[in-house]
């Protein structure tokens, strides 16, 4: 029995101070220098804007997307992720689905529909669409708030990036800040 104890000690001791070391110790300073260096970053990147009664409400985080179904807002990609083949019967159904709603909730039942529309993003929460996406809503929006379309499209367009690098990525919109821009928070 002694033996065996002797045998595992060793063993025992080393995963008991790399846990210590690398599961408590290693993490803590490693935050603690992302929350100094990259605070917003480190905070989850919150959106939070300063209303006229001077109080701060936060809206979401720039990291992540928002649900927006209403005709005076920029709508985002699908929310969540399944895990179907993209090729499948189902995920067909799926899309089609979601084409059959664009089509009557825009009014238009001939529109082509811009693929990041009605198919979800890898990880369920792409809080950025296609400028073409963005593009596609700028009549809704427009009619739905009485503002012109080129109003629309200047908000947009102030929340939209380039590609990294000018070829790295896609440009995109970030959705939550071009309708906070729409509703004068940003």
């Amino acid at each position: 029995m002694k033996t065996i104890i002797n045998t595992m000690r060793p063993a025992l001791v080393c995963v008991t101070l790399m846990t210590i070391l690398c599961g408590m110790i290693y993490t803590c300073i490693i935050t603690g220098i992302a929350g100094i260096v990259f605070p917003e970053q480190a905070g989850g990147s919150i959106i939070a804007v300063t209303l006229k009664d001077g109080t701060r409400r936060a809206y979401g985080s720039a990291l992540m997307a928002q649900e927006f179904t209403q005709e005076r807002y920029l709508i985002g990609r699908p929310l969540g992720t399944t895990n179907l083949s993209p090729t499948g019967e189902k995920q067909k159904l799926l899309v089609q689905g979601r084409i059959d709603w664009w089509h009557a909730f825009q009014g238009n039942d001939k529109a082509d529909i811009p693929m990041d529309l009605v198919t979800a993003s890898g990880s369920g929460v792409d809080p950025y669409i296609s400028p073409e996406a963005a593009e596609f809503q700028v009549a809704r929006i427009a009619r739905a708030r009485g503002i012109s379309e080129n109003e629309v499209r200047g908000i947009i367009k102030n929340y939209s990036s380039g590609r990294f690098l000018s070829i790295f990525g896609e440009s995109a919109v970030h959705v939550l800040k071009a309708n906070l821009a729409l509703d004068g928070l940003l």
